[in-house]
């Protein structure tokens, strides 16, 4: 069996694989972008969220995560202490 051959599969096996795997990355980039999209359609539509809002509420959500957390903890630090 000539090395050209063997050289020749792996090269299409190689082919393959990454025209497989870069059809899995877009497809799943695609389903999700879609699924966001809908999500932001509904809130508009149904509740007449506009998407700066809720970009916004996205912006202010590690601010939102450090109240509570810090709330939690002074809730804790009360209850242990009587």
């Amino acid at each position: 069996m000539p090395i050209n051959f063997i050289l020749f599969i792996a090269a299409l096996l190689v082919s393959f694989l990454l025209f497989r795997w870069l059809f899995t990355v877009i497809k799943s980039t695609v389903i999700n972008l879609l699924m966001i999209a809908l999500i932001i359609v509904l809130l508009q539509f149904a509740f007449g969220i506009s998407y700066q809002e809720l970009f916004n509420e996205i912006i202010k959500l590690p601010q939102t995560f450090q109240d509570f957390f810090d709330s939690t903890v002074s809730l804790f630090d009360n209850i242990l202490s009587i």
